[in-house]
């Protein structure tokens, strides 16, 4: 391919990154904590994030997709062979990091289709009790998608080197 268009696979690569990255760390260090100055009442607080995270996985969704694809076609890039991925440090690192992204991936469905709704339902009922059980092990799953996120941004610096 051209080197224009691989300058703009890479950039919307990389700008799908920012907006799932990014926006992950904001839903967390920004609207999260947020929202309890919003209102006392956990009910609508969870209400109040639910649409915003509800929201954000409208641009999330297909930013994720996009990282998907424009990932591989960039992995073209540190592969001359499949045999590379095992064979060389860079294949180590792009091996590494598509564990990272699919155990995120898999954490991301996880955390949205049952935390989510299951969240939602139960400051629906005003079940509060269940709710901040439940918040607690959400909160450990989004954790770690943080730090999937921070390792593969990690992996990433790392291949620029190799």
């Amino acid at each position: 391919m051209p080197p224009f268009v691989n300058a703009i696979v890479l950039w919307v690569h990389l700008f799908s990154a920012v907006l799932f990255v990014g926006g992950s760390f904001f839903m967390w260090i920004v609207v999260v904590p947020a929202s309890h100055l919003l209102t006392e009442d956990e009910s609508e607080r969870t209400r109040i994030v639910g649409r915003i995270a509800k929201q954000f996985a409208r641009v999330v969704n297909p930013a994720l997709l996009v990282l998907a694809v424009t990932g591989l076609y960039n992995a073209t890039w540190y592969l001359p062979s499949m045999g590379a991925l095992f064979d060389t440090y860079a294949g180590n690192l792009l091996l590494a990091k598509l564990c990272a992204f699919a155990a995120l991936l898999v954490l991301l469905y996880v955390s949205n289709v049952y935390f989510g709704r299951r969240i939602t339902m139960l400051a629906k009922e005003g079940r509060l009790e269940e709710l901040k059980a439940l918040r607690r092990t959400s909160r450990l799953v989004s954790f770690a998608n943080l730090g999937l996120m921070t390792l593969i941004l990690l992996l990433v610096a790392l291949m620029q080197t190799a």
